[in-house]
């Protein structure tokens, strides 16, 4: 077998890993392998096939790795509306306990609800949904 076949088989391997797990940057990773199997077609030695394989692949790693650092920041899980898509609803709260927890009833059942962090719990109103904490909303004021 040459050593074109070695490389195609070798990123055809590392593809259908990254399709197993869903990480990324296997699939950068085969494309410093394609990398290595074109270097190897066009004739190049092991060692430049080697290079090749290494940069492509080892640039589009740092590269898409840089990308992501320069991106915004993800949203917690809690607090993200793809996640829950509760959150940004309203709820009117009747009244609020001592402790700054209340009883409101949403999507037909009856939720614990606590006052997010900057809100003033003392008077009932609207409120909107700020995050889930496991079985506990966090509101806002509206």
């Amino acid at each position: 077998m040459s050593n074109a076949g070695i490389w195609w088989l070798l990123a055809g391997a590392v593809i259908a890993l990254e399709l197993v797990t869903g990480t990324f940057y296997l699939l950068m990773l085969a494309c410093g392998l394609i990398a290595g199997a074109l270097a190897a077609t066009m004739g190049l030695v092991l060692a430049g096939q080697m290079l090749a394989a290494a940069a492509v692949g080892g640039g589009a790693v740092a590269a898409w790795h840089w990308r992501r650092r320069q991106g915004p920041t993800p949203i917690a899980a809690q607090a993200n509306p793809d996640v829950h898509l509760d959150i940004g609803e309203r709820i009117y709260v009747a009244q609020w306990q001592a402790d700054s927890t209340a009883t409101v009833h949403f999507r037909g059942a009856q939720w614990t609800a606590v006052a997010a962090p900057a809100a003033e719990p003392v008077v009932p109103g609207n409120f909107r949904i700020r995050e889930m904490l496991g079985n506990r909303l966090v509101l806002e004021k509206e």
